[in-house]
């Protein structure tokens, strides 16, 4: 007989009594909340049991893994859960319940008691209406405002979350704003009626480091001007580090661990937070330390294991975790709770991961070699690389109205052995380098030169064998792989089409999978029956499978979970050691910067504004723009995260089609300000070139200083 599948509570009255405001209650208090959906496969238990209480001006960080339910909790709370989940339990707003309530009742709460910011700002604006209108719907359906009153808060909000202009840009439409501007409009959005509640469900992943500091100081404003309670729900530990005031740590559908922010990250005491701290590449240590990668992936929560559910990847497990799932409980300081049988093995000084930790320290230690450069043969040469894009107007007969400038003038080089990591914000131009010396043709001015080959001069029959030498590894795994192909297929496919002996080809793709630390047994399995970071290993696999001497990595392990991301960094580290591998790679977040690369290139506007060796640039930064941008990278620890000094860029990125004339920069910069009239005019009228400072370090600014950041 199949068990019943408990119903969804029968929806409250429309006339329940909105929830209202006391010093008696919490402002949200969530008990022993379940949410199952049905699927083909059986239920999904995708909430399970889940526990906290927040109240007024607190933050609480909801943090885990892809999976782990942090936004299916946060949805639960707001009313959002698709018709077909089934959940019990209570959620309660200034102590009235949510749970069961249809609809219509919990639109006059959402946006006016409790507001959310989306992960993605462009799906939660509507692109008919402009922003001023949209601003003014929010605002009029809880209130009853005047046309007039409504126009004039509307303008309010902009101009509090840091719209320049709002007059103008209220009429303008969410196409016409960056990420960065259509975020601060959602935020203003859901702060406009002074909400109790604000959930703000990873409102940074996809912004650039130095929008997503301004962003996070923008959720500060509006905790400070409401007084709300927040939820951040996220998988950046940096983030909750400056951010939180306590943290939750969910894990296959539960709270695993539940502290103070200053507590979960000094003293951890589940296996799983301690693994995913360890898991951390930080900006604010050198390269040397090796991150130790928890093992394996969650479960699926169609079937969860017996006992506890992190018993598979836990390095400390016994038979009582594998029995019997452990309660959370108070562990040596009665607020902060843990799931864990092995809590005093921890609370007595024990390391889950020294084990593991000493096994990857010699592994990694053997990849980081220095590279002496002055010996080191050249592998890619790209010199006053230029590429251009025209504007045009017109649907039928078009004219060209301007240029983008996406490249102007780029120079570098990469030495065997060595990682250059390209860094900037979005729109810098980094793409569009990687696509140039990837097209292996002629550039529009300038010169490509690729293991010794000039890239202007190849013909068709040089160009694929360059291309053997030569090979990528994209930014989402499941995009590069054909989903109709098993991955032995997958890899077996440039052996065939390059001329790779038919009887040897069975060998080497057992033989790059095992490289890349998968089981040759799974060769058979399709893309689809991979983990996301499994994925990613194949898809290195597959670049290596011509035994290329350059890999160009472009955002590697951005689509990665923390913990996967770690294993994904370690392996490409080993492959560049025993290979003799170079590695040209793009990435936005400079934390895995700094671990991987040995040099690292930063471009602003299609040009290099500072180049030299890791440690030299993040521990001692040259230019005002790379000051800017590591002082905006979240370091995972409270104490320092919130007595560091950002440094601010005024606005967003000046369009590349209408670059500033002199120096790019001079508009945002920090440091134009402070210059003399006279300095100011050399900045404002002529582009500084970039010049070697030192050995091996390039700067593009007339008046570079070096600065710690960190």
């Amino acid at each position: 007989m199949t068990a019943p599948v408990e119903d969804t509570p029968t929806p409250v009255s429309d006339q329940t009594a909105l929830p209202t405001r006391s010093a008696q209650t919490p402002v949200l208090e969530v008990r022993d909340l379940h949410v199952r959906f049905p699927s083909e496969d059986g239920v999904v238990h995708a909430v399970r049991g889940v526990n906290f209480t927040i109240d007024s001006g607190e933050v609480l960080g909801l943090v885990g893994e892809s999976g782990s339910g942090k936004s299916v909790t946060s949805m639960s709370v707001m009313g959002l859960l698709d018709e077909s989940a089934r959940f019990e339990g209570s959620v309660k707003l200034h102590g009235t319940e949510l749970l069961g309530q249809d609809d219509r009742w919990m639109s006059k709460v959402r946006g006016l008691q409790m507001a959310m910011v989306f992960q993605d700002p462009l799906s939660a604006l509507t692109p008919v209406y402009s922003i001023g209108d949209q601003l003014v719907e929010a605002l009029q359906v809880h209130r009853r405002l005047s046309n007039r009153d409504a126009r004039i808060r509307a303008l309010e909000l902009l101009e509090l979350v840091g719209i320049p202009n709002p007059q103008v840009r209220s009429k303008s439409f969410p196409h016409e704003f960056s990420g960065g501007m259509r975020q601060r409009v959602v935020i203003a959005m859901a702060i406009a009626n002074d909400p109790d509640l604000i959930i703000a469900d990873e409102p940074t992943t996809a912004l650039d480091v130095t929008i997503q500091a301004q962003i996070l100081d923008l959720i500060r404003t509006a905790q400070r001007e409401t007084d709300a309670a927040v939820i951040m729900v996220t998988h950046d530990l940096g983030v909750v580090a400056g951010l939180a005031d306590n943290v939750a740590v969910m894990y296959a559908g539960r709270i695993v661990e539940h502290s103070s922010s200053s507590d979960l990250f000094y003293r951890s005491r589940m296996p799983y937070t301690i693994g995913l701290l360890g898991s951390l590449p930080r900006p604010d240590r050198s390269s040397d330390e090796p991150l130790t990668p928890i093992e394996g992936n969650p479960p699926s929560l169609l079937s969860l294991p017996s006992g506890c559910t992190f018993v598979p990847r836990c390095p400390i497990a016994d038979d009582q975790c594998r029995t019997v799932e452990p309660p959370l409980l108070p562990t040596d300081h009665p607020d902060h709770h843990a799931a864990c049988h092995r809590i005093d093995f921890i609370v007595g000084g024990g390391d889950p991961y020294a084990e593991r930790a000493r096994r990857v320290a010699v592994e990694v230690a053997a990849a980081k070699k220095p590279v002496d450069r002055s010996i080191s043969s050249t592998v890619l040469t790209v010199n006053g690389l230029v590429k251009t894009f025209p504007l045009t107007r017109g649907a039928v007969l078009k004219r060209r109205v301007g240029t983008v400038k996406a490249v102007d003038g780029v120079s570098f080089d990469v030495r065997e052995g060595e990682t250059l990591g390209l860094v900037g914000e979005s729109g810098c131009g980094k793409t569009t380098t990687l696509m140039q010396i990837l097209d292996l043709e002629a550039p529009e001015a300038g010169r490509i030169v690729v293991l010794g080959r000039d890239a202007a001069s190849l013909d068709r029959k040089e160009r694929k064998e360059v291309r053997r030498d030569l090979q990528v590894v994209f930014q989402d795994p499941m995009a590069s792989l054909d989903p109709r192909m098993p991955i032995f297929d997958t890899l077996a496919e440039p052996l065939k089409h390059n001329g790779h002996p038919k009887h040897l080809i069975e060998d080497r793709v057992r033989e790059l999978l095992d490289l890349v630390g998968l089981e040759a047994a799974h060769a058979n399995r399709y893309p689809l029956n991979f983990s996301g970071g499994q994925r990613q290993r194949i898809g290195i696999a597959r670049a290596l499978a011509l035994e290329p001497q350059l890999l160009v990595l472009d955002e590697p392990v951005s689509a990665l979970d923390v913990s996967i991301q770690a294993g994904v960094l370690n392996l490409l580290e080993k492959l560049r050691a025993r290979l003799g591998l170079a590695y040209l790679m793009v990435a936005h977040d400079l934390s895995v910067v700094r671990h991987i690369a040995n040099r690292v290139a930063v471009m602003y506007l299609g040009r290099l504004v500072e180049v030299g060796d890791v440690g030299d640039v993040f521990d001692h930064p040259e230019h005002p723009y790379t000051q800017a941008l590591l002082s905006a990278i979240p370091v995972p620890d409270p104490d320092q995260e919130r007595a560091r000094h950002r440094i601010p860029l005024d606005g967003d990125l000046p369009s590349p089609a209408n670059p500033p004339p002199g120096c790019h920069f001079h508009t945002r910069c920090p440091l134009f300000k402070t210059l003399s009239e006279p300095d100011q005019a050399l900045c404002r009228t002529e582009s500084p070139m970039i010049t070697e400072i030192t050995d091996e370090r390039q700067t593009a600014c007339w008046y570079p200083t070096a600065r710690a950041v960190f």
